[in-house]
């Protein structure tokens, strides 16, 4: 780790340096200007190694979360606040090709003893220690990682990228709802010179989940979040006892026309399990600037072999395995005003697995601080209104949900023996403008409710149901 930031730093001092004799050769500022323009916007190629370095592109952020979680009377509540930022630099492109590096560093400025459990119940903090490392509650200050380290070979819209990287698919994603966001290592690659059709895909064999500061293996990735129970009510075992080659991912994107967009992705996890998607959008013009939108989404989940180890007390997927999802969403948008109502059903084929090391669920009723990952038999419903202003500086959401999960005690369909629950997100987010451009905050309230029994087990309410939570987040980039 120290080495790599040592690289980092070397590499924007000499990025700086660069700049610096570029400007003593610069004939005018405007030209100055227009030539990091193009720099950023990737239209304009090196000349040679040297062009490539000087004028690249530098980019960073300073972020603040504050986060704190009020549980019910007599358990434990929980608060942290974290301070960090990024850098990154990539070379202008020379011949097609360019490199990229970059790095996050995070401190724990002031918290709640993370580390310690819940007198009551035993349970262990769930959420603010997702602003730091899940794998070390004591680590407050080396929390650097490099994140990004590639090599890209572009041509006209389209490119290929190999290293250390951020995706974006629908089960391997950034989920940047904490300090880090998850980052991957393998080849990329993005087409998008086809008319209307955007083609993606790769193989990762890395990846360094949100809330860590190192680098695994696929099947090493796996179980660093809470594992849950065995479909037979046993303790999973599969944390450090997966073993798998890679992911691959091939993902289509289609305009259909300028109402209807399709998508088709599938996810390959060698030696573990199978995910297929398809999903389709809708958007209706309707009289005085009216619209009507419309979704539908189909996922299909199977185990591969052994479903990651032949052992059924230390596998992910069970042999056999399978599980079937389809998502719905139903609204209306004008100006700056959005409805939406989704529906979502997990059947009882079997458990919806995902891992939450990799990325947020793609349901069209996923609510911020929840999911319903690992269960099966499952009915969300939730509806959604937001608003933006005219100059897009303000906007504002609020969500409401109910998430209608198995019995706790029906493990075979709830892995993480979580009760039925209905939810209230309150979102609000503001651009500054001015001295200030390039500040951007969130305010975000979360409120919980109990649906489903918990048999007088508090160990099933603390973070997780009968809960509020308050998030604020101060994010400045250049």
């Amino acid at each position: 780790m120290k080495n790599a930031l040592f690289l980092l730093v070397a590499l924007f001092s000499a990025r700086f340096l660069a700049a610096q004799d570029s400007l003593a050769h610069a004939t005018h500022p405007a030209h100055e200007k227009n030539r990091e323009d193009a720099a950023q916007s990737g239209s304009r190629s090196a000349g040679n190694l040297r062009e490539a370095f000087q004028h690249g592109q530098f980019s960073g952020n300073f972020r603040s979360f504050f986060m704190a979680t009020d549980n019910a009377a007599a358990l434990t509540d929980y608060y942290a606040l974290a301070g960090g930022g990024g850098l990154r630099f990539s070379t202008l492109p020379l011949h097609g090709f360019s490199m990229g590096v970059g790095g996050i560093f995070n401190f724990n400025l002031a918290s709640s003893d993370l580390k310690e459990k819940d007198p009551s119940t035993g349970a262990s903090n769930r959420y603010e220690i997702g602003l730091f490392d899940v794998q070390n509650p004591d680590n407050r200050n080396d929390l650097d990682r490099m994140e990004e380290f590639w090599l890209r070979y572009q041509w006209k819209k389209s490119r290929i990228t190999l290293g250390r990287q951020a995706i974006q698919s629908p089960f391997i994603n950034a989920q940047d709802g904490r300090m880090r966001p998850t980052a991957e290592g393998g080849v990329w690659l993005d087409i998008q010179d086809l008319k209307n059709t955007k083609i993606e895909g790769g193989w990762l064999w890395q990846i360094s989940p949100r809330s860590t500061v190192k680098w695994y293996d696929i099947g090493e990735s796996i179980g660093l979040y809470p594992q849950g129970l065995n479909p037979d009510g046993s303790a999973s075992g599969y944390f450090y006892n997966l073993k798998s080659k890679g992911v691959g991912l091939l993902g289509i994107t289609r305009q259909m026309n300028k109402r209807l967009k399709v998508q088709a992705w599938d996810q390959f996890v060698e030696n573990i399990f199978n995910t297929a998607l398809a999903q389709a959008d809708y958007t209706c013009p309707l009289s005085n600037g009216h619209q009507l939108l419309g979704g539908l989404q189909y996922i299909h989940q199977h185990a591969l072999a052994y479903g990651g180890n032949a052992d059924a007390s230390k596998t992910y997927f069970q042999q056999g395995e399978q599980s079937n999802t389809l998502s719905a969403q139903l609204g209306w948008q004008r100006a700056g005003w959005q409805v939406l109502a989704g529906y979502t059903r997990v059947t009882r084929d079997g458990r919806f697995l995902s891992p939450r090391e990799w990325g947020r669920e793609p349901f069209y009723t996923f609510m911020s601080r929840e999911r319903i990952e690992g269960s099966g038999d499952v009915h969300a419903i939730t509806g959604r209104t937001s608003w933006q202003s005219g100059n897009k500086k303000l906007r504002l959401e609020v969500a409401y949900g109910h998430f209608y999960l198995p019995d706790v005690k029906n493990h075979l369909f709830n892995k993480y023996a979580f009760p039925a629950y209905n939810q209230l997100n309150v979102d609000m987010r503001y651009s500054f403008g001015g001295v200030l451009d390039g500040l951007k905050a969130q305010f975000l309230y979360v409120w919980k409710g109990r649906l489903g029994e918990v048999y007088g087990n508090d160990k099933l309410v603390i973070n997780r149901v009968n809960m509020s939570q308050y998030n604020l987040v101060l994010n400045y980039t250049y």
